[in-house]
């Protein structure tokens, strides 16, 4: 029978941060190659865990959620297969995602007792793949971080493919260009009467325009550093990444998310432009003057405040469609807003499928809804209706 002990997965507090500041900060979040020194003080998996969530600029809920789903993560590790996070395989990672599918009975309860209560247990029941592909990022976010600050010397969880959630064979979470000029309007109009606060309005907007003009995924553009972006001396610029199955993939960088990255590095100190050698994370904590990359929930709270003001915008000028959507929207919303304006726009089917990584092209034409809208038009604008007009 498992034991559900409590694990204080409670954010540090900032006199807990101050005795290792000088080695967490300068490091958490930077790549570093394998021999280098540790940039982390977790002695143990839970203590590590308990670091990441602090890391990143989490709302409460989200805070909430990640401790739930690493709460599970970590008491599966040392309940289920006796193992620490540098003793995990491939294997191990794979059994997790399917343990969570259908927990077993002794992991369950439908009354949702505190954590603390004997009778508390981790799961109401089995979950979703909705619900199975949130838990996994939680776990990847986390390892990944392990990685990164040399917790861990490999990081085997890239190796595991997100689960895929039921979707329809139309794409139809995305943005209009009307919708995203009012979360840009938004973020831009945002008061910055301090440093942080400035930092944190140019590194949003960049974040914005950077999603919505190169449809890159959340982790492509949060895992990237700023030498990540560059040109080879012809004019154009380039955005690396690396895409699912640690492909690479090149991106183009339109002008407006240049100038977006220009001010963003400025309100940050940095000078407007960097070599390909620059290794500073290229999505930074907008708390800290110091280089520390944040998470990639942190990322996607950011834009998504960023949705909500827009919505606001738009309610105000009275454009509620648009309103609706921002309201609905996530990150990922914006690399089908990308990809969905270029393909009804005319940009050739392959071109947007190598841009956007998609193994399969079908995947790609998902997003050409320029037929249906022409079908649309066609049948309302032909005036054909069986019912006869109101003569209101």
């Amino acid at each position: 029978m498992p034991i559900f002990l409590p694990i204080d997965l409670d954010p540090p507090l900032d006199e807990e941060r101050a005795d290792h500041a000088a080695a967490s900060v300068r490091g958490a979040g930077v790549y570093r190659p394998i021999g280098d020194e540790p940039v982390t003080s977790a002695q143990s998996d839970a203590e590590l865990a308990r670091e990441y969530i602090g890391h990143g600029e989490l709302s409460p809920r989200s805070i909430a959620n990640t401790q739930k789903e690493l709460y599970r993560f970590l008491t599966w590790c040392r309940e289920e297969t006796k193992k620490t996070f540098q003793q995990l395989t491939l294997a191990d990672l794979h059994a997790y995602r399917e343990f969570i599918r259908n927990p077993p009975p002794e992991w369950i309860s439908r009354t949702k007792w505190p954590r603390n209560d004997p009778r508390y247990r981790p799961f109401s029941g089995p979950l979703s793949d909705a619900s199975r592909r949130q838990a996994m990022i939680a776990v990847k976010g986390l390892l990944g971080y392990a990685e990164q600050t040399g917790y861990l010397r490999r990081n085997l969880a890239r190796l595991v493919r997100n689960v895929r959630a039921p979707q329809g064979s139309r794409i139809t979470r995305y943005l209009t260009p009307q919708a995203i000029g009012y979360a840009l309007d938004a973020v831009s109009q945002r008061g910055a009467d301090t440093p942080a606060a400035l930092r944190r309005r140019e590194r949003d907007r960049f974040l914005l325009t950077a999603f919505a003009q190169t449809g890159a995924r959340l982790n492509e553009i949060v895992g990237a550093a700023m030498g990540a972006i560059y040109s080879e001396g012809d004019g154009r610029w380039w955005l690396d990444v690396m895409g699912k199955g640690a492909k690479p993939r090149r991106l183009p960088v339109p002008p407006p998310m240049l100038e977006a990255l220009r001010r963003y590095r400025q309100a940050f100190g940095l000078l407007p432009q960097t070599g390909r050698a620059d290794r500073t994370p290229l999505v930074l904590s907008s708390r800290r003057e110091e280089p520390v990359r944040i998470t990639d929930e942190a990322a996607s709270e950011a834009l998504k405040a960023v949705f909500m003001a827009g919505a606001e915008r738009a309610d105000a000028h009275g454009d509620f469609d648009s309103a609706a959507s921002l309201r609905q929207a996530s990150t990922h919303w914006l690399r089908h807003s990308m990809l969905t304006n270029h393909a009804n726009s005319g940009v050739q089917l392959k071109t947007l499928q190598d841009t956007a990584g998609h193994a399969n092209i079908a995947t790609t034409a998902a997003y050409l809804h320029k037929r249906d809208h022409e079908r649309h038009d066609e049948i309302v604008g032909s005036g054909g209706g069986l019912l006869p007009a109101s003569e209101d």
